[in-house]
């Protein structure tokens, strides 16, 4: 949801057209979280004539697509005398993609939000404050008017009124940071924020709580260490060296500029000043002493390097990132498991290796029972998982989409062990539903794509996935990777029962060859088009499915429902005669997923009934098996390479992803962002 960009030049003259692109493209690479409007705010003027306190912050906003706001402002631009020419030594400028939760894609709703006539606070926000009707009650009563519908306005007003009560309350001098540390004392929900103000020209100030928030530091002048610190000398001191300096909600915005990064945790307010760089605990208890406001104490943190490259968040030859995404999984599989599978000789000689969890392995195995909490996609790849986790481990699993879990408070025990799956590791609900279960003494488990996230951080122990950068808003290759790491799971908690040794040998050696598998499956790219273009002025579509299926049967509907927003439903296949055959005539097509498996006979028995039935079928089967599904050719048949059993979800997705992403070219819609989905979903 929700996408903040910053960046601000220190001792490096730019041009404002240069910043403006800066920011444009900063905003373009974090399109694929799901917007409907956008905008930036950067300085009017530098001119000697004019006093730096008394100009007022430009701000541009726009309902729609960033191209839609790069062409506002430079229509703007040509109706003003702005001179894009201009040069800057230090500026600061921030940039918003809105995703709407309070009020309607709207200019007035856009951000950069503001504290009214002047611009004298600005602020991007991603997340939603849940108290924001009461701040904005308190603040009409002191006289202040409210232009947007949004939660995020009450920010910036707050901020004025209390940079205005400070003057006039106290002698000494105010600065940038308790003034926003003050505001964050009256904030409740979940946020990101970066705020600009007039009244400390050329600064910015980063804070968060829950939403996710990362700081890029680029030095022009020579190359920092791994190690280098915020706390060391070269950092906080006004060095007078040129750097640039980046904020943003995701590492795609920053890699292009530099992979030196800093992850703000929850409670850090980083503020950016004369080129240095300035972190600072935020705690509740301390506010106003004596009236004035307090200082907290400084942090010390370290920068990383980020682990990725500028080509991973380029479609490369491909139209679109979904269709990249979809193609790469072979790729992304073999990166999944590299290093984590361990083939020697004998049976016995194959295992699985998963250093996150090695240290609680234990533990696990001592579970009263094992619960996976997921959203979407991530829930689905979790029921895939289920059953062989149940069978190599032989602790009862059971399953939890997160917010249901929340709104039933469902009982959750200290001798569980809670999963936490979510491709971006920041999904509102799964990181509540994480508080839950730490509060309720359960070991908590991680499974996420994002190292640094906030499921990476706040669990016990996981694993990371390693599926690469994902940038399409349908997930396709981060889905696939998660069945395998839970397969992969699976083995690890099942590797002391020596009754299941050829079991998990057949499994390991089926990981291996699991990528060629995927590269075989995906030579049916031309046949899915081919079924797409027959399916392609249909309303609705059924998935059934059963045993390892029944998930695949959900994720492939869901795929469909996603991009080519067609009606489609995943159903599990033992419960067709309970109320789904109704539906079943000549017009409706219907995919059944009959890959060979303990349910194949099962799944026969369903294909014949809809047969009975007139249904128009499209079946799913293991190659070789045409005949056997499908006699007399009365239905459509797509064959798929047979693999073990709790890997064949991994094979049969994949078709399923194919269809959907050619029905929706077909159809004429944004494959990469779907009307009214986000990529991370931060808010509940």
């Amino acid at each position: 949801m929700c996408g903040i960009f910053a960046y601000l030049n220190y001792c490096v003259d730019r041009e404002r057209r240069y910043i403006l692109e800066v920011l444009f493209n900063g905003l373009r690479r974090l399109e694929y979280r799901g917007y409907d409007s956008a905008g930036i705010s950067i300085d009017s003027s530098v001119s000697r004539d004019v006093d730096i306190l008394s100009s007022t912050p430009l701000v541009f906003r726009q309902e729609g697509n960033i191209e839609s706001l790069v062409k506002s402002v430079y229509e703007e631009v040509a109706e003003t005398d702005l001179n894009l020419e201009e040069s800057f030594s230090v500026h600061a400028g921030i940039a918003h993609t809105r995703w709407a939760t309070h009020g309607e894609p709207s200019p007035r709703n856009s951000h950069p939000q503001t504290s009214g006539l002047g611009n004298e606070f600005l602020v991007v926000h991603n997340g939603v404050i849940t108290n924001y009707e009461v701040l904005k009650e308190t603040l009409v009563r002191h006289g202040f008017t409210f232009e947007s519908e949004t939660d995020t306005e009450v920010i910036p007003k707050l901020a004025k009124f209390v940079f205005d009560k400070a003057n006039e309350e106290g002698d000494q001098i105010v600065t940038f940071s308790q003034v926003v540390l003050e505001v964050m004392r009256h904030l409740e929900g979940a946020y990101a924020l970066i705020f600009k103000s007039r009244h400390y020209p050329n600064e910015l100030i980063a804070c968060k709580r829950g939403s996710p928030l990362l700081l890029g530091v680029k030095e022009l002048t020579e190359d920092f260490s791994v190690e280098a610190s915020f706390h060391d000398a070269k950092f906080l001191s006004k060095d007078g060296k040129p750097k640039e300096l980046f904020l943003s909600s995701d590492a795609n915005a920053v890699v292009e500029h530099t992979k030196q990064v800093l992850v703000i945790e929850d409670g850090e307010v980083v503020h950016l000043k004369d080129g240095s760089v300035s972190i600072l605990k935020f705690e509740n208890s301390k506010g106003k002493h004596d009236g004035a406001l307090t200082r907290p104490s400084s942090v010390q943190r370290a920068l990383s390097i980020l682990e990725m490259e500028v080509e991973q968040i380029n479609k490369g030859s491909y139209e679109h990132y979904m269709q990249k995404e979809i193609h790469e999984q072979p790729e992304s599989l073999t990166t999944t498991m590299r290093g984590r599978l361990i083939r020697g000789g004998s049976s016995k000689s194959k295992t699985v290796l998963l250093g996150g969890l090695k240290a609680h392995l234990k533990t696990i195995r001592r579970s009263r029972r094992i619960v996976f909490i997921g959203c979407g996609t991530s829930y689905n790849a979790a029921l895939a998982a289920r059953p062989i986790l149940e069978e190599l481990s032989g602790i009862p699993v059971t399953m939890e989409v997160a917010s249901d879990l929340l709104d039933r408070q469902g009982p959750i025990y200290r001798e569980d062990t809670a999963v936490f799956v979510s491709q971006s590791g920041e999904t509102a609900d799964t990181l509540l539903a994480l508080e839950y279960a730490l509060e309720n003494g359960a070991l908590c488990v991680g499974i996420t794509n994002t190292v640094g996230s906030v499921i990476a951080r706040n669990t016990h122990c996981g694993v990371h996935i390693n599926a690469g950068c994902e940038i399409g808003v349908a997930s396709t290759k981060a889905y696939t990777s998660q069945i395998v790491v839970m397969a992969m799971l699976a083995l690890a908690i099942g590797d002391d029962t020596s009754s299941s040794v050829g079991r998990r040998a057949s499994i390991i050696d089926g990981l291996f060859d699991l990528p060629n598998k995927v590269r075989e499956v995906l030579r049916l790219d031309q046949e899915m088009k081919d079924l797409a273009k027959l399916l392609i002025a249909e309303q609705s579509l059924l998935v059934f499915g059963r045993g390892y299926n029944y998930a695949t049967a959900l994720e492939g509907a869901l795929k469909v429902k996603e991009v080519a927003l067609m009606h489609s439903e995943g159903i599990l296949a033992g419960e067709m005669k309970h109320g789904p055959l109704a539906l079943v005539d000549e017009n409706l097509p219907i995919v059944v997923i009959a890959t060979r498996d303990a349910c194949f006979s099962k799944q026969q028995s369903v294909i014949q009934q809809l047969h009975a039935r007139k249904g128009r079928l499209i079946v799913m089967c293991s190659k070789g098996d045409s005949a056997a599904v499908c006699s007399g050719g009365s239905c459509r048949v797509i064959e798929v390479p047979q693999v073990e059993d709790c890997l064949q979800p991994v094979i049969n997705v994949i078709p399923l992803q194919l269809l959907a992403y050619h029905l929706t070219v077909l159809r004429g819609y944004n494959v990469d962002q779907p009307r009214n989905l986000a990529k991370s979903v931060t808010t509940q």
